[in-house]
This record gives C-alpha cells, sequence and structure tokens, in this order.
C-alpha cells in the first residue's frame, strides 16, 4: 500500500502569497511522512484553479521537497502545444532528479476550454493526436508534427526527461473501458468514483493487466477520497462540515456564473459526500476503519486523499496530515489487495 495526494488548489478567499506558502509548508510535510506522489489539478479562472499553470507551481514543489514524486493529473492537453509541454516535462522532470509524474486528459471543463478559443467538442481529437506523439518524443528526442510544413515537422528536442524511457505516466479512471485502457499500455490509475464502481474497474484491469503485461509486478491503482482527521469524530467533522461548501463553490463557480450544469456533479454539502462514500471525517480510528474497508473492496492499492481544501486552516490541515501518517498509514499498510482477494 502506497499514499498519495490529490490537490485542486483552491482558494476563495486567503492573500494569494499566504496561500501559496501554507500549500508548500503541507507538502513539505507530505515529503517528510513518505507520501508517495502528489497530485495536482489543472483549472482555469476560477477559484478552484491557482495552478493554471501546474507546472510553475510543480517547479517550487520541485524545490521544497526531496523524496516525494508530483506530477499534474491532468495536464488539460488541448491548452498546450506539444513542443512546450514536451520541453517543459523535460525541464521540471531534470530539476527534480526525476520525481515527475505526468498525466494528461481532454479537460475536465468545456466552458474553461472554451476561454481559450477551443471548440470543446474537438478536444477528443487533440487528445488522440496530442499524447502520443509527447510520449513518443520524450522517449525518442523527435517530436513528428506531421501537419506542419517541412523542416518543421521533425522537431528535435534538446531538453529530455532524466526518467527513461518517459516519466511515469497516470491516467484518470472512471469506466471499465478506461481501465482496460490503462492497463494495455502499463499506466497507473486514480479513480474518484463509488467504491463498487471502483472494483469493478480494477478487476477488469487486473484482468486485462494479467493478459497484456504477464508476470510485471502491478502499478499503483489509486482510490481518491477527501480525508479531515482530528483528535475526536467530533472535531474532524466540524471542520469538514465548514470547510468543504468553500471548495464547492469553487467547484462549481464558472457553472453557477453561465447558468450552466457541472458535468461532474459533487453534492454540496460534506455529509452527503460521506453518504456517497468519498469522504471521511473522524479520528485516526475511525478514518482507518473506512478507508481500510474501501481499499479492500475497490482492491487499490494506492490510498490518494485530498487533505486541503475550502478554507481549511494551515494548522488544521497540519493536524490532519500528521495524525493520518503517525496513526492511520501504518494501519492501512496491513490492508489485503492482493489478486487473490479478487
Amino acid at each position: 500500500m502506497e499514499f498519495g495526494i490529490f490537490d485542486h488548489l483552491d482558494n476563495e478567499s486567503r492573500p494569494f502569497e499566504q496561500y501559496y506558502q501554507e500549500r508548500l509548508k503541507v507538502i513539505e510535510l507530505f515529503d517528510r511522512f513518505g507520501f508517495h506522489s502528489y497530485h495536482l489539478a489543472e483549472h482555469h479562472a476560477t477559484t478552484l484553479g491557482m495552478a493554471p499553470s501546474p507546472n510553475v507551481f510543480l517547479s517550487a514543489v520541485a524545490q521544497r521537497t526531496k523524496q516525494l514524486r508530483f506530477g499534474p493529473m491532468v495536464y488539460a492537453l488541448p491548452l498546450y502545444h506539444p513542443l512546450r509541454l514536451a520541453e517543459e516535462i523535460g525541464m521540471v522532470d531534470q530539476m527534480s532528479g526525476g520525481r515527475l509524474d505526468i498525466g494528461f486528459g481532454r479537460g475536465s471543463s468545456p466552458v474553461e476550454i472554451s476561454y481559450f478559443g477551443i471548440d470543446p467538442a474537438k478536444t477528443e481529437e487533440i487528445f488522440q493526436r496530442d499524447q502520443p506523439r509527447i510520449l513518443e518524443a520524450l522517449e525518442t528526442g523527435v517530436l513528428r508534427v506531421a501537419e506542419q510544413e517541412e523542416p518543421y515537422r521533425d522537431i528535435v528536442l534538446k531538453i529530455l526527461p532524466l526518467q527513461k524511457p518517459t516519466p511515469r505516466v497516470w491516467y484518470g479512471v472512471h469506466t471499465v473501458e478506461s481501465a482496460e485502457r490503462a492497463a494495455r499500455r502499463g499506466w497507473q490509475t486514480i479513480n474518484l468514483d463509488k467504491t463498487d464502481e471502483a472494483r469493478e474497474c480494477n478487476l477488469v484491469f487486473r484482468d486485462v493487466w494479467r493478459q497484456t503485461q504477464g508476470d510485471a509486478p502491478l502499478p499503483l491503482m489509486g482510490l481518491g477520497r477527501f480525508i479531515v482527521v482530528a483528535e475526536t469524530d467530533e472535531k474532524a467533522l466540524e471542520i469538514a462540515r465548514r470547510a468543504y461548501p468553500a471548495w464547492h463553490r469553487g467547484f462549481t463557480h464558472l457553472f453557477r456564473v453561465l447558468g450552466r450544469m457541472a458535468r461532474h456533479p459533487r453534492p454540496d454539502n460534506w455529509d452527503e459526500l460521506a453518504r456517497q462514500g468519498k469522504a471521511i471525517a473522524g479520528s485516526p480510528a475511525t478514518v482507518a476503519a473506512f478507508l481500510g474497508d474501501q481499499l479492500a473492496t475497490s482492491l487499490c492499492n494506492y490510498c490518494v486523499g485530498q487533505f486541503a481544501f475550502g478554507d481549511l486552516t494551515l494548522a488544521e490541515m497540519e493536524t490532519s496530515v500528521t495524525l493520518f501518517a503517525k496513526e492511520v498509514m501504518p494501519v492501512l499498510r496491513k490492508v489485503n489487495v492482493t489478486a487473490e482477494a479478487a
């Protein structure tokens, strides 16, 4: 069992300089306590998007940590020219000593894509075209852009990643089809859905992995959950119920401004989110029991916590992460999520 972090980097009211410094202090804690990787979302023109350029923030993370891996979950690929993104990936991986993880997506918000003058209907086409060419360029050192005129079709990269053949690739899984796709390509996954849905995906992933990857060890298969840990259940619930609505306002900001429906609805209150099994607030014992059951049931071997969100204070985040690392992680390391458990 490994442990990671998912972060939207949302901020509704803190002064920006204070906000970034506080978040980097929390990330230093992740590094100190041996978390595996820090996964950062990309959003634009919303309070959910304090990392509109993930690589800028991740460069700061690289300098403030020593062992923690980190990366985008995911780059909104339609917003990048493949040459710039390939070069930046090489830069950050080299500057971090080979600790960059990468993930690519179409962009979860059509509204944000539209702000860049890009037709959301074309994002699938762009993704299918550019993701393979970027991965090929990172491995071979040559970016092939067939639609450009000569001599601009084959571009030799002068900055390559330290990791070979490429940095590790992560993929967000929501369906059995996406699970199969990830297994065939040897990618690591994160699932944010309900436990039974994650289990269905992981069963398919394990089966396809055995068929296509042979005896290679299973990669990390993550289960993402909002997590608040405090000394007592009552205190943790009080904090979570106060902090979560601020995150939700950021999550729905652009949809409310433009009068549209959110593509991936989330409840507007903590209790409903917890009822869906997507969040836990409690004492270390309560959190360990909840997550242990979910990880065993879902067959996930990677517990991904969203520990920093909404209006949580620095002290609340530091307490939550410290209690989780010292009292919850040792319990969860014993959870059986082996193939035999399937």
